[in-house]
C-alpha cells in the first residue's frame, strides 16, 4: 500500500506542476518557491573505490552496476538533478549563442521525479556466463573487468540492489545446472563451447520467464534437442523448480544478438508471455519485447508524457479529448501512445521491429483500445508521407518520439521540423547528452537550407526527469517542444 501511495503521489505532483506551468508558464513547489538549486557535494558520503583498492569482488561490481549504490537515495537524485540541468544548459547555450555555462538555463527544468521502488525494482536482467573470481569458467553474474585489458571476472549479482531476489535465485540455478552439464560454456565463440547467459523477466504479480542462450557450434539437432531436455527438467522436475518459472525459452544463436526473425525463440516449457500493467492498461511481454525496467516508474513517467502531450485541464479526474492526432514514433510495443488514448481522438505508432509491432496491436486489442494504430518500418520513410497525408486532411498534430540511444534519424528530423501542424513535440531520452542533443538543436536551430531544415524552429518549453534507474546515474528526460 505505501508504495502504491507513494506511486499515486508523484503522479498527482507532476501533475499539478504541468498544469500550473500550462496554465502560467511558470513551475513552483508546494511552498510557492521557484524549484530548489541546491547542489551535491562531496560530504560525508564514502567515495567510490577504484578497483586498485582493497575490497572486495562485490564492492568492484556494485560500483560498476550501481555505482550510486554508496549515497542516500536523496543524494542520488540531487547528483542527478544537478546532471541533467549541466546537460541541458548545453542546450540552452547553443540557443541563446553563448558557450554553454552552468546552471544557464533559458527554460524550466522540474527537480527529478523519484521512483516509487528503489531496491530490487528491475524487471529484466541478463546474466553472463565466464570464469569467476575462483577460476571456474561456469560462474553466471557480472562483469568486471574488459576483454581489451584481458582481465574480465564474473561476479554473482546477489548483493546488487536493484535485482529482485527472484532473478538472483534463477540465476543461481542457471549456474548449478551448466555446472552439472556435459558441454563447456561459450565464453568466446571461436573456442567453441555452448551455455552462454541468461535472461530473466517478471512481473510485480511475481510471474518469471528465463530465456537461456545457446551456442549450437557443430552440435546436431538431435544431440541439441538432449540438452534442451535436460534443460526442461531441471527447471521443471529437478533443483530448478524452486523459480516456479511461468516461461522458459531457448534461443540457438551464433551472433552475439539476434532477432527472433534471425533466429526464433523456441518455448521449451509454460506460457508464451507474462503480461504487466501500466496506468490500469494491461501489456503483453514477449521474449524480446521492450519494456521498462521498473514498472512502478514507468506509470509516474508515461503519466508525466501523457500531461504534457495532451494536458488534462480538468482538476477532477476528468478527461478532456483534443481532438487531435498523436503520432508516437519509435512506439516499440504500444504501452506510451495506449496510455494515452483516451485524451486523442486517433494514434498512430511507427516502429522498425515487427514482432513489437504485432505486441502493439495486441496490446490495444487486450486493452479494447479502438483508436490507435500501428505501422511497421522504418521512421524516416514512413514519416514523411504521412505526415502529409494527415496534414492534408487538417489535422491537429502532436508528437512523442521515444528512440533508442542513437537518436533521431536526420530524416525524421526533418519531417517534424518542416510541417507546419506540428505545433507540440515531447522527447523521451535515456540518454540526451547524447545524439539526442544532435536532435534537440536540430529541432530548434534557425531554418537552415543545406540541412533542409526550412520549418518554423521548435524552443524548448520544460523539461523533467524521471528517475527510472535508482543507484545508477541515469534517468529519463522528457523534454517538451513548442512553437
Amino acid at each position: 500500500m505505501a508504495l502504491v501511495a507513494a506511486r499515486s503521489k508523484s503522479v498527482i505532483f507532476v501533475k499539478r506542476d504541468l498544469l500550473r506551468f500550462l496554465a502560467n508558464g511558470t513551475i513552483v513547489t508546494e511552498q510557492g518557491n521557484p524549484p530548489s538549486k541546491k547542489r551535491w557535494r562531496k560530504g560525508k558520503e564514502k567515495k567510490p573505490p577504484s578497483c586498485t583498492d582493497d575490497v572486495s569482488w562485490e564492492e568492484r561490481l556494485a560500483d560498476v552496476v550501481t555505482p550510486l549504490w554508496r549515497l542516500s537515495y536523496d543524494k542520488q537524485l540531487e547528483l542527478k538533478q544537478q546532471n541533467q540541468e549541466k546537460i541541458l544548459s548545453q542546450l540552452s547555450g547553443h540557443l541563446s549563442g553563448d558557450s554553454p555555462v552552468r546552471d544557464k538555463l533559458s527554460f524550466p527544468v522540474l527537480p527529478v521525479l523519484p521512483s516509487p521502488v528503489r531496491d530490487g525494482y528491475r524487471n529484466k536482467s541478463t546474466f553472463s556466463v565466464n570464469r569467476g573470481v575462483d577460476g571456474n569458467p561456469k560462474t553466471v553474474g557480472f562483469y568486471v573487468g574488459t576483454g581489451r585489458k584481458g582481465n574480465i571476472v564474473c561476479v554473482s549479482g546477489d548483493h546488487l540492489l536493484n535485482m529482485p531476489q527472484k532473478h538472483k535465485l534463477v540465476a543461481r540455478c542457471y549456474q548449478d545446472f551448466i555446472r552439472l552439464s556435459s558441454l563447456e560454456p561459450c565464453l568466446l565463440f571461436h573456442t567453441g563451447g555452448h551455455w552462454r547467459e541468461i535472461t530473466v523477466r517478471t512481473n510485480k504479480e511475481g510471474c518469471t520467464m528465463a530465456i537461456v542462450y545457446f551456442h549450437p557450434q557443430s552440435l546436431t539437432p538431435a544431440e541439441v534437442a538432449v540438452h534442451k531436455a535436460e534443460l526442461v527438467d531441471y527447471f521443471t522436475q529437478g533443483p530448478g523448480s524452486v523459480c516456479q518459472l511461468d516461461s522458459l525459452y531457448f534461443q540457438e544463436s551464433s551472433m552475439t544478438r539476434c532477432t527472433h526473425e534471425q533466429s526464433p525463440y523456441q518455448l521449451l516449457y509454460g506460457q508464451p508471455h507474462i503480461y504487466e500493467e501500466i496506468l490500469d492498461f494491461k501489456f503483453r511481454i514477449s521474449a524480446d519485447a521492450f519494456f521498462q525496467v521498473n514498472q512502478a516508474a514507468a506509470e509516474v513517467l508515461y503519466a508525466t508524457v501523457r500531461d504534457l502531450c495532451v494536458p488534462n485541464t480538468e482538476e477532477d479526474g476528468g478527461q478532456t479529448k483534443a481532438g487531435s492526432t498523436l503520432l508516437d514514433v519509435c512506439c516499440g510495443t504500444g504501452a506510451m501512445g495506449i496510455t494515452i488514448s483516451p485524451r486523442v481522438d486517433k494514434i498512430i505508432g511507427i516502429e522498425l521491429i515487427e514482432q513489437a509491432v504485432e505486441d502493439a496491436k495486441h496490446n490495444a486489442a487486450l486493452n479494447n483500445v479502438l483508436n490507435c494504430e500501428f505501422i511497421s518500418g522504418k521512421a524516416e520513410a514512413v514519416l514523411p508521407g504521412l505526415i502529409s497525408q494527415l496534414s492534408f486532411a487538417g489535422r491537429c498534430l502532436t508528437v512523442v518520439v521515444n528512440p533508442a540511444r542513437a537518436g533521431l534519424h536526420h530524416r525524421v528530423v526533418r519531417a517534424l521540423r518542416n510541417q507546419p501542424a506540428i505545433r507540440r513535440l515531447v522527447y523521451v531520452s535515456c540518454k540526451p547528452d547524447g545524439e539526442a542533443m544532435r536532435n534537440f538543436k536540430e529541432l530548434c536551430c534557425d531554418p537552415n537550407s543545406q540541412k533542409k531544415l526550412t520549418g518554423e524552429a521548435f524552443s524548448p518549453t520544460l523539461a523533467v526527469s524521471v528517475d527510472l534507474f535508482p543507484h545508477t546515474p541515469h534517468c529519463e528526460v522528457v523534454i517538451l517542444f513548442e512553437r
